[in-house]
C-alpha cells in the first residue's frame, strides 16, 4: 500500500527535537504520493446558478461554491416540532454555533392528517421557516420524504394512507398522493430556491431506503425525483441517505452518511462494545448500524458509488434519542470526539441529526404522533418530547456539547476550503477492530506538502490507553515533519486537529500543536490567526528558521534548531502568542486560546465588522445587536475583538408573557472591565430572580404492571395507556407573575421512575423517559396555562424492568419491587441581555 505507518520506540535525533527530549514513540505516516485531481461526480444536478451569478457545484471529492472547494456544516432542526414564535431566534443561535445549512424533514402527517386537507399554518408554515433561515444567513436542505422516519408515527405517512394502500413503492394510488404532497411542498418553496435567489439548495428524497423489488429500489427513487421536479423543486443537490444498504439510481442523487455513538434502537440491556464512529474509516463510508427500519439483503449503491460521489454527512449524531427499552445518555466529549474521526476519514459535509431538539405536535382529537410499537413501529419513543440531547434543547437552551462542537465548526468555516481537496492517508497500522483500545487512532489528510493531522483517543464508556512520549512523523512529497519537538503524552479522552504547513497570509506555519480556529482579516491592520490549545498538551509553533528575526514572541521561548524557528512553552490565553512583522507586509498575529476559551469562542459580524466573541453565556447576533442568554445566572460577561468603537449600550429585551403582562425594554448598565489580552471586555448584571415552585403529592403510585416483551424488536415494550393508572401524581404551582421580565423560565423536574408526564389539566405538555438526564420544560410557551397548577405523573420503574439504563442512573430500589418519586422541582430563570454597538 502507498501509505505506510511504522511505529518504533527509542531515542531519536530528528530535525526539531530539543536537547533533552524524552525517548519517543514515533507514529509515522507516509503521505508523499501525489494527490490526484478530483474526478467528475456522477451527479445530475438541478439549476445551480443563482440570479446574482453565485454557483454551486460538486465533484467526486467535494462540494464547490463559486468554483472554490466548500466544506459546510449542516444541522437538523424540525420546524413543526418547535413553536413558530421561536424559529427566528433559534435559527440565529444555530448560525452562531457555526451551522451553515439547516435541514428539516417535512413530516407528511403533520400537514395532511386528514385526506385532502393540508395545513401550512403556524408551526407548520414551511415557507416562513425557510424565509427566516435565509434571513439568518443559512442555506436550507428540505427532506421531503414522503417517508421520513424521524421517530414519528408511520415514518410521517398519514394513517389514512397506511391503512388504504402499499407505501414506499411506485404503487399508482400511493404515487398520486405523493404527487399532491410534493405539489404542496413545491408551492411552499416557490421563489425560495437557489435558482430564484433563495437559500434552498438541496432536496432529500425518502430516507433509509433499502427496499428492492418491482416498483421499488432505484426505480422508486427515480420516480420521486421526477415528481419533485414536476412540483418545481429544481435545486442544485438531490440526496438520499446512504447507509444500511440504500438503493438508488446512480447519477440522479448523491448519498449522504452518518454515525451515532450508541444504538438506542438496539435491544441490548447492557453497555455496547466500542462503536465504529470512534475509529477512522479508510475502506467504507458506512459507520455501523444507524437504525434503518428495513433490512438490506445486499451491499447498497453507495458502496459501489464511493469513487464517483463526494463523502457527505447528514446524520452524525449531535445527540441521541431516548427510546423506551434503551435510554442512552451521551457526554459532550462522546459527541465532539467523533469530529476528528469523521473529518479525518474524508467527510466533506459535516451534517448532524439533531442539532436542535423539539416536541411532537398533537394530532386531531389528541392523537399522538410519535413512533411506537402500538402503531407497528420498531421503537417506542416519548409521545411529546423529541429532546435528542441536542446541542440546542427544545427551548433553545445551550448545552455543553454545543461548546465542544463549535471550535470544529469555526475551523471548517475558515479552513474547510483547504481541507476539502485533501485526501485521506491511511496508516499501515491502525486498530483492526473498534474494540482495539491500545493502538493509536490517527490519520492525515493532505494535498502536496500541506495537510492536517487528526487524532482521537476517546471511546465512549471505554478507557483508551494513553499514548506516551509520542511524536508524529509525516512524510510529505518535499519534506518530513516530526511533531511535536518534545514528545508528549496523549491522554485517554484527548482528540484534536493539528495543521501541517499552514499558510497564514503568506507565512508558512510548519506545524502547531494547537487546533486552528479562525482567521480574522483586518485589512491593512493585519491578520489575526486564532488557535485553540489541546487540553493537557504543550503548545509549540514551528516556522522556517529564516523567519526567526521577524518573530516577536508574547510568551514562551523562541529557539532556532534543526532548520526551524520553534516557539515552545506558549502560555495559552487571550493575548498574542506572537506577532510576525515582515518588511513591506502587514503583520500576522497568532493568538492561542485555552481549551476553555476555545469553547467560549463565537464569531459574528457586528458593527459592520467580523468580530471574535468570548463568553460563557449563549450569544448570537440579530438586527445589528448582540443577544445574550443566561440560564440561572444574572451576571453577564463577554469579550470582543476588534474592540467596539464608541460606547455600546445594553438593555433587557421586551417580553410579553401571556397573562403576566408585557415588560418593556429596560436599560442596563454595561461596565467596561479590564481587557483580557487583545479582547475588550464588558460586564453587566441584571436584578436577580428567585423563582419558586411548590410541589404537593396528590396521588400515590400503585403497583406497575410487568413489562411485556414483544413488538418487532422482541424486546421491552412501553406500557399500554391503561397501565398508566399506576402512576403517582404531584401538583406543581408556579405563580405566573414572578416570570415577568424574563426571556424564559425552565421548569426542571428531578424524578426517578419509568416515565414522567407533565400536564395542564388533561393536556399533556411534555413527557420523559427516566435516564438520569435532566428534564427541563420552558414555561414561556405554556404561560397561558399557569393560571392553574401543573401536574407531573410518574409511572413506577420496576426493579425487574428489562431496559437499559446508564450505570450511574440505575436507582437503588432498597429491596422494593419498584420506585416512583419526584425528588425536586425547581424553576431556573433565563435572563436576556441585548448589546447595541
Amino acid at each position: 500500500m502507498p501509505f505506510l505507518l511504522r511505529r518504533h520506540s527509542g531515542a531519536a535525533l530528528i530535525a526539531g527535537v530539543l536537547a533533552g527530549a524524552a525517548s519517543a514513540d514515533t507514529l509515522s505516516i507516509d503521505a508523499s504520493t501525489a494527490t490526484p485531481a478530483p474526478k467528475a461526480a456522477a451527479l445530475r444536478m438541478g439549476s445551480s446558478v443563482a440570479p446574482n451569478g453565485d454557483k454551486l457545484g460538486a465533484n467526486a471529492r467535494y462540494l464547490t461554491r463559486n468554483g472554490a472547494p466548500w466544506l459546510p456544516v449542516m444541522g437538523e432542526f424540525h420546524y413543526s416540532r418547535t413553536p413558530a414564535s421561536q424559529w427566528e431566534a433559534e435559527l440565529r443561535k444555530m448560525k452562531a454555533a457555526g451551522i451553515d445549512i439547516v435541514a428539516s424533514y417535512v413530516m407528511w402527517n403533520h400537514h395532511e392528517e386528514v385526506a385532502g386537507k393540508f395545513d401550512w399554518r403556524g408551526n407548520r408554515d414551511l415557507r416562513r421557516y425557510v424565509q427566516l433561515a435565509a434571513k439568518a444567513g443559512l442555506d436550507v436542505v428540505v427532506r421531503v420524504g414522503p417517508w421520513a422516519h424521524a421517530e414519528v408515527r408511520y415514518g410521517g405517512v398519514p394513517d389514512w394512507v397506511v391503512n388504504a394502500m402499499p407505501t414506499r413503492s411506485n404503487d399508482p394510488q400511493y404515487m398520486a398522493l405523493v404527487e399532491k404532497l410534493y405539489a404542496q411542498i413545491g408551492a411552499q418553496l416557490k421563489g425560495q430556491l437557489w435558482k430564484d435567489g433563495g437559500r434552498v439548495i438541496g432536496i432529500q428524497l425518502e430516507n433509509e431506503y433499502n427496499i428492492d423489488g418491482p416498483g421499488q429500489g432505484a426505480a422508486h427513487i427515480a420516480a420521486l425525483k421526477k415528481l419533485a421536479l414536476k412540483a418545481g423543486m429544481d435545486v442544485p443537490y438531490y440526496t438520499v441517505t446512504g447507509w444500511d444498504g440504500t438503493i438508488y439510481p446512480t447519477g440522479e442523487v448523491t448519498p449522504v452518511f452518518g454515525g451515532y455513538p450508541d444504538e438506542p434502537w438496539g435491544t441490548s440491556t447492557r453497555e455496547l462494545p466500542p462503536k465504529e464512529t470512534y475509529a477512522f474509516r479508510f475502506d467504507t463510508r458506512v459507520s455501523g448500524d444507524l437504525g434503518a427500519q428495513t433490512a438490506a439483503h445486499a451491499p447498497g449503491t453507495a458502496e459501489t458509488d464511493k469513487d464517483v460521489t463526494p463523502f457527505l454527512g447528514a446524520e452524525y449524531g449531535a445527540g441521541l434519542p431516548f427510546m423506551y427499552r434503551r435510554r442512552t445518555v451521551v457526554s459532550a466529549d462522546d459527541i465532539a470526539s467523533m469530529l476528528p474521526v469523521q473529518l479525518g476519514s474524508g467527510v466533506n459535509l459535516m451534517g448532524y441529526y439533531m442539532f436542535h431538539g423539539g416536541r411532537n405536535p398533537t394530532g386531531l382529537g389528541g392523537t399522538s404522533m410519535e413512533e411506537s410499537t402500538l402503531s407497528g413501529g420498531y421503537n417506542d419513543t416519548t409521545m411529546i418530547s423529541y429532546d435528542f440531547q441536542a446541542p440546542l434543547g427544545p427551548d433553545g437552551q445551550q448545552r455543553k456539547v454545543l461548546e465542544k462542537l463549535r471550535p470544529f465548526h469555526l475551523f471548517l468555516h475558515d479552513f474547510g476550503s483547504r481541507l476539502a481537496p485533501m485526501t485521506v492517508r491511511k496508516p499501515d497500522t491502525s486498530p483492526a477492530t473498534p474494540d482495539d483500545l491500545k493502538t493509536a487512532r490517527f490519520a492525515v489528510r493532505s494535498e502536496g506538502d500541506r495537510g492536517f493531522l487528526f487524532v482521537n483517543n476517546h471511546v465512549r464508556q471505554y478507557p483508551m490507553a494513553a499514548q506516551q512520549a509520542t511524536q508524529f512523523s509525516v512524510k510529505l512529497p518535499g519534506q518530513t515533519i516530526t511533531l511535536p519537538a518534545t514528545p508528549v503524552d496523549i491522554a485517554d479522552g484527548a482528540y484534536f486537529i493539528w495543521p501541517l504547513n499552514l499558510d497564514l497570509d503568506g507565512v508558512n506555519l510548519a506545524y502547531a500543536t494547537a487546533q486552528p480556529l479562525a482567521l480574522l482579516d483586518q485589512g491593512k491592520a493585519g491578520v489575526v490567526a486564532v488557535f485553540g490549545a489541546s487540553a493537557g498538551l504543550p503548545v509549540e509553533l514551528a516556522f522556517d528558521a529564516a523567519l526567526a528575526p521577524q518573530i516577536q514572541a508574547g510568551s514562551g521561548q523562541l529557539a532556532v534548531t534543526g532548520g526551524r524557528a520553534l516557539l515552545s512553552g506558549v502560555q495559552p490565553g487571550a493575548g498574542a502568542a506572537l506577532t510576525v512583522q515582515r518588511a513591506g507586509k502587514r503583520p500576522l498575529t497568532i493568538v492561542v486560546l485555552t481549551a476553555e476559551q476555545s469553547q467560549q469562542l463565537s464569531i459574528a459580524e457586528l458593527g459592520g465588522q467580523r468580530r471574535l466573541f468570548l463568553s460563557g453565556q449563549q450569544a448570537y447576533v440579530a438586527d445589528g445587536a448582540l443577544h445574550m442568554r443566561s440560564a440561572g445566572s444574572n451576571k453577564f460577561r463577554f469579550a470582543v475583538y476588534p474592540a467596539l468603537s464608541g460606547k455600546p449600550t445594553a438593555s433587557t429585551a421586551a417580553q410579553a408573557w401571556t397573562g403576566a403582562g408585557a415588560t418593556a425594554s429596560a436599560n442596563v448598565v454595561l461596565r467596561a472591565a479590564a481587557n483580557d489580552g487583545i479582547f475588550q471586555t464588558f460586564e453587566a448584571e441584571l436584578p436577580a430572580r428567585d423563582l419558586k415552585a411548590t410541589v404537593t403529592p396528590t396521588r400515590a403510585a400503585q403497583e406497575a404492571a410487568p413489562i411485556v416483551i414483544g413488538g418487532g424488536a422482541k424486546a421491552a415494550v412501553q406500557p399500554l395507556p391503561e397501565n398508566f393508572k399506576a402512576a403517582g401524581a404531584w401538583q406543581i404551582n408556579v405563580p405566573r407573575e414572578q416570570l415577568r421580565g424574563l426571556d424564559d423560565a425552565l421548569l426542571q423536574i428531578d424524578f426517578v421512575g419509568d416515565i414522567g408526564r407533565l400536564y395542564s389539566g388533561t393536556r399533556m405538555l411534555d413527557d420523559w423517559y427516566y435516564s438520569g438526564y435532566q428534564w427541563q420544560f420552558g414555561l414561556r410557551q405554556a404561560s397561558a396555562l399557569l393560571d392553574q397548577p401543573l401536574t407531573v405523573s410518574v409511572l413506577p420503574l420496576r426493579a425487574d424492568a428489562p431496559i437499559y439504563l446508564p450505570k450511574e442512573a440505575r436507582p437503588d430500589f432498597a429491596g422494593k419491587s419498584q420506585i416512583a418519586a419526584v425528588r425536586s422541582v425547581s424553576v431556573i430563570p433565563v435572563y436576556q441581555l441585548r448589546v447595541t454597538p
